[in-house]
């Protein structure tokens, strides 16, 4: 079983991940079973990437052609290639995964011209992008994974220039959940950060279409292990064991978040 925190993602889960998803097609089958007609078959997110929030990131980000896209946590980079190819936009994405770097950059071609688009190796916190480089930034269920929230929206500000825009998704318990008391709410810290929430808008279903990929990870166990080995099935199948119990309380949000200008 892992050893690590089921929503720990470190380098070397990360690349595990990432290789485990790219292993034979199975998973990209089973994203496509739970998500259904709501998931993008072209951006083959292992995300709750939808439909829904891709429309909230071009309406929210307010970009125009030939400005820079950041992708912050772009992992095999769909989402920000396909937002790329809709805004024409330029495009970094930056991820801690070396391995989700790599596929993300074979992927380019197949979305942007060459040149358009390119991935580095770098954390929510620490981007090693310059100041005030980005034109819009995205993260698709990742930004909340940083270990140091203070540190990664201030990262976030200091990377998007004055007055442009930020898209991500956070899941969260709800109201329901007597744990909810205990967490910060995000506009207190992006407040704090210098950014100002623009808009917030649930995303529907997603915590249904997650409560089933768990069973179908449970369901086809055997055939995950013989497709991507023990340690990434052990890991997927602890991610769904933790969340089961509390999929009826979670709560995921789309923000879109301004700098200050």
């Amino acid at each position: 079983m892992p050893t690590t925190d089921p929503f720990t993602f470190t380098t070397e889960r990360s690349d595990r991940f990432h290789r485990a998803y790219a292993a034979g097609g199975l998973q990209g089958r089973l994203y496509a079973e739970a998500f259904g007609p709501e998931r993008p078959a072209e951006v083959d997110a292992a995300s709750g990437c939808t439909w829904q929030v891709l429309g909230e990131m071009v309406t929210g980000l307010r970009l125009r052609p030939d400005e820079l896209l950041v992708d912050l946590g772009c992992g095999r980079g769909g989402t920000g290639l396909w937002l790329a190819r809709a805004l024409s936009a330029r495009l970094v994405g930056v991820d801690v995964s070396p391995e989700g770097v790599a596929m993300a950059a074979e992927r380019a071609a197949a979305f942007v011209a060459p040149g358009r688009a390119r991935f580095e190796v770098g954390a929510f916190e620490s981007t090693g992008l310059p100041d005030a480089c980005a034109d819009g930034v995205v993260s698709m269920d990742a930004l909340p994974l940083s270990p140091d929230r203070t540190a990664a929206l201030r990262e976030l500000a200091r990377i998007l220039r004055p007055g442009a825009r930020a898209v991500f998704t956070s899941t969260v318990l709800g109201p329901s959940h007597p744990g909810h008391e205990r967490i910060r709410p995000w506009p207190d810290s992006l407040a704090e950060a210098g950014l100002t929430v623009e808009n917030a808008v649930r995303q529907s279903g997603v915590e249904r279409a997650w409560g089933r990929l768990h069973a179908l990870w449970e369901r086809d166990e055997a055939e995950l292990r013989a497709t991507i080995g023990d340690q990434a099935t052990d890991d997927l199948l602890a991610e769904g064991r933790a969340l089961r119990p509390l999929l009826d309380h979670l709560v995921t949000t789309i923000y879109t978040v301004r700098a200050g200008s």
